[in-house]
């Protein structure tokens, strides 16, 4: 089940769509859309007659936030059923032919959590101005000072999590909304013994429509690790059996 937000995609979401759709794997995808006012949701509900019992929608009440719309997007899949659980993108700055990378890392490979890593070898980065890729990677080094992990991407958003993950994590628990949103899911897996392995992608910036990136979030994530880190000391996590072990 790939899992992809909406907030004003009527750009993308149609040739999104299309194609994961086109991959060699079955993907379903489940749509999060937050009512976006240039009619997203209503594209997608033309498609799904076309693309039945593959293409699902979800439509909440407003713009709620990314983490929100990404928990809600975890219930619905392990509700439903689904085995593999991707995070990605709708603007294509994730390449959806990387789906077919993260799934064998979990599935041929018996990682618990393969990530999209614009990191691993260099900076692999299309597109984007300097500043935001200097305030990007060492936002990542931040992260491994605070948290200890060894991920070189720590913020990165295309992510595929084994069932098993996503059941062993307290989805309610999680406390940060924006981008640091993706470094609490990390954390959490890894403090749950979960074997995390990255898989090298090129990460282009969007051509179509506006970027969701702001101060704000930057600095809710800046703050919002160190907080995250602090209250850890505090938690008890269960270890897990890893596929590996």
């Amino acid at each position: 089940m790939v899992i992809i937000p909406t907030y004003n995609e009527k750009e993308n979401i149609e040739r999104m769509i299309r194609k994961v759709f086109s991959l060699k794997t079955p993907f379903e995808i489940l749509i999060l859309d937050d009512n976006s006012p240039d009619k997203t949701a209503e594209i997608v509900q033309r498609l799904q007659i076309e693309f039945p019992g593959k293409l699902h929608l979800v439509q909440r009440q407003g713009k709620l936030g990314l983490g929100t719309a990404y928990l809600t997007g975890f219930k619905w899949a392990l509700e439903y059923g689904a085995d593999y659980i991707f995070e990605m993108d709708c603007d294509f700055s994730h390449n959806p032919e990387d789906l077919e990378k993260l799934l064998e890392a979990c599935d041929k490979n018996e990682a618990d959590v393969a990530i999209g890593s614009r990191y691993i070898k260099g900076i692999n980065v299309i597109n984007w101005p300097l500043g935001r890729v200097l305030m990007s990677y060492f936002a990542s080094v931040y992260v491994r000072m605070i948290t200890g992990m060894k991920i070189m991407d720590t913020t990165a958003g295309f992510k595929c999590f084994r069932r098993s993950v996503l059941e062993a994590i307290d989805l309610d628990d999680i406390q940060l909304k924006g981008y640091g949103f993706q470094v609490e899911m990390k954390f959490t897996a890894w403090k749950h013994g979960f074997n995390i392995t990255e898989v090298p992608i090129i990460f282009t910036d969007r051509q179509e429509g506006s970027s969701k990136m702001s101060g704000g979030i930057f600095n809710e994530a800046l703050w919002g690790i160190l907080r995250m880190k602090i209250r850890s000391w505090f938690k008890h996590y269960i270890p897990q059996k890893s596929q590996l072990s």
